[in-house]
């Protein structure tokens, strides 16, 4: 986990319509005591900064309070908030309690998170479908795709050399390995709006994995 640092106070600032794949906000509400609840926030903007780099801001009742590069882990009341992201998105943002148990915080509802989780509480046949395809559109870039990565690794020629070449039983026409590319993307897209990830499915084509 990376290092924790101080927020400067500033607001949170509103959801935009036009953030859908660029922010992810979630909240999570907490009782303090009694009479007392905080709501806390986590804002990622998946983009990242100049550099690249992506920072989640931890906000409390709507005011910065901290700030870290990803993976973050974030000490609140009662234990500590978690976030970790993908190339596509966040694949973690819980609240993890000291006797391990965990709590996906809730995604803003104008977030592209939140809409999907909508989709789901109020269509659940087609979310389960739409997970599903997901699920299968990955194994099928996974089952074609690395054959053929592995074939383009044994044309170098110091590999070829030393283990010989491997020609894969596919071979699909670039405009189809393109396509299949973009449809993976796809699916892994769908699923972090779920943050649903697999090291093996929506990490080592793409992202190389954890």
């Amino acid at each position: 986990m990376e290092q924790v640092t101080p927020g400067d106070g500033h607001a949170l600032a509103r959801y935009r319509w036009w953030q859908q794949f660029s922010r992810s906000l979630f909240h999570l509400r907490l009782r303090i005591d009694a009479a007392t609840f905080e709501t806390w926030s986590v804002d990622v903007r998946i983009g990242g900064d100049e550099d690249g780099n992506v920072h989640a801001q931890l906000y409390r009742d709507g005011v910065n309070v901290a700030r870290s590069a990803l993976p973050a882990a974030f000490p609140v009341p009662g234990g500590v908030i978690e976030v970790a992201a993908s190339a596509y998105g966040l694949k973690r943002c819980d609240y993890v309690t000291p006797d391990g148990a965990r709590r996906q915080l809730v995604p803003d509802p104008a977030s592209a998170e939140g809409r999907r989780a909508h989709l789901d509480r109020t269509r659940p046949g087609f979310s389960r479908a739409l997970g599903t395809a997901s699920v299968i559109v990955l194994i099928v870039a996974l089952v074609v795709g690395v054959p053929q990565g592995i074939e383009q690794i044994t044309t170098i020629p110091v590999v070829a050399d030393t283990i010989g070449t491997f020609i894969s039983p596919f071979q699909l026409p670039a405009w189809a390995n393109i396509s299949l590319v973009f449809v993976a993307i796809a699916a892994s897209t769908e699923r972090a709006l779920r943050l649903r990830h697999n090291w093996l499915l929506d990490g080592s084509l793409f992202e190389g994995g954890e």
